[in-house]
Formats: structure tokens, sequence, C-alpha cells
């Protein structure tokens, strides 16, 4: 299950303050991960489009995103094989003002596009990065037919993404686990 996590923040005349990560908060909403390694990752124009991304097993990744930045697009696809769900996707816009983060589970593709410039994404994985275990599917892959709210720059995107194979293409190294691909939303 994909969770949008909404983060409560106390704010006053000074400025505001938010816990961004509680591990002990997760685990209360049935999250418990080990997180390895963070990433941070800054795009200087809107329009910017990176994913869609996941790592194979035994470095399979969960991800906790966070927009420290600007705006973006989120984008989740579910490459569970045997998936009702298989190829569908889901959006969340992130931006540095709603303090919302997204955990994306292991098994599915992640993704996003900038909505403003100077963008800023932070998040945590579960396991570390593994080039031989780095893998993708197209952003602009018909048939999962993701709806992105700009046009798609070339010059926005890496050559990596841009040559990476459509779903029909893809040997999905996920099984379906019988978890329903949808949004859960939580405080």
């Amino acid at each position: 299950m994909i969770t949008l996590i909404k983060n409560r923040v106390h704010g006053d005349a000074r400025g505001w303050f938010t816990e961004s990560y509680s591990a002990a908060r997760l685990k209360a909403l049935g999250l418990a991960l080990d997180f390895v390694q963070d990433n941070h990752s800054f795009s200087a124009r809107k329009g910017t489009l990176r994913g869609l991304h996941f790592q194979s097993p035994p470095f399979a990744q969960d991800k906790l995103v966070r927009c420290l930045r600007g705006r973006l697009l989120d984008v989740v696809v579910d490459l569970r094989r045997g998936s009702p769900s298989y190829g569908h996707w889901l959006s969340v816009e992130l931006d540095a003002r709603n303090h919302q983060l997204l955990l994306v589970p292991k098994g599915f593709g992640h993704g996003f596009m900038t909505l403003e410039d100077d963008t800023e994404i932070f998040y945590k994985v579960t396991a570390p990065y593994a080039p031989a275990h780095d893998h993708g599917v197209r952003f602009d892959d018909p048939q999962i037919g993701i709806t992105w709210p700009l046009p798609p720059d070339p010059a926005s995107i890496s050559p990596k993404d841009a040559s990476l194979p459509l779903l029909k293409d893809l040997q999905s190294p996920f099984e379906y686990d019988g978890t329903a691909f949808e949004l859960r939303s939580v405080e």
C-alpha cells in the first residue's frame, strides 16, 4: 500500500517546526522499516523528469519521499507480476509547504516531475544503491499512460531514463503479495 503521511506542523510568529521522521511513529502505523541511506536530489528547472526507477532484490528499496524545496508530482507504478493493478499508476503532489511524506514500498516504480524551478527532493531508502540492481520503466510508456502535468522536455530527461524499457519488455522481479494498490493517507 502506498502511504501519504501528513506531518503535524507547529507554527507561530517565528516560523514552524515539524517532526519529519520518527521510527516510532511509522512503527505505530504498521510501517516498521529499517532505513539505511538518505538521498537528496536537486533539479534546477521546472519540468525536470526523473524515473521511473526501482531496484531489484536483494537490493529492492522502500522509499520515504519528501519535497524540501519547490513542488513536484511524485508518481508510483505497480510493477508486481500478477497484481490486478499491474502497470497502473497514481500520483501525489508534494511541496515544501505541505510537509507530507510519501512511502513507496518495494515492488513499485517511482519517478517525479518538478513543477517549480529549484526543487529539492529528499528520500530515505531501506537498501543501499546497487548499480547492478538499478532498473526502470519508461516515463512515457503508452501502456502505463501517465498524465504528466507538463509536456516532458527531452532536455530535462537523462539519457538513462529516456532509454529505459517499456513495461511490455520488462521482466519484473516482483510478485504480487495480495496488498491493494491504493493510497492511504495518515496523520
